[in-house]
């Protein structure tokens, strides 16, 4: 008998646990305008931040290549 509490325990819990995430994730929708990567420094500028130890200077660090572009990944 206590197999069976046990086991109606573990499905009820579990039943109650998929609802609720499901209700969650419903209640939480995306946002559609959201940009998908947010800018964090301008191109032209870069930051700088002063502290006792010394100075760090943030930039961009992607810069334009005249190298090919990759078309392939495979590798033997």
């Amino acid at each position: 008998m206590r197999t069976v509490i046990l086991k109606a325990g573990a499905t009820l819990l579990t039943v109650a646990t998929t609802v609720m995430s499901a209700m969650y994730v419903t209640s939480h929708l995306k946002n559609p305008a959201a940009p998908l990567q947010p800018t964090v420094l301008s191109v032209s500028g870069a930051a700088t931040v002063s502290a006792p130890g010394g100075t760090l200077t943030l930039g961009p660090s992607v810069q334009p290549s005249t190298v090919q572009p990759l078309t392939s990944t495979y590798a033997s």
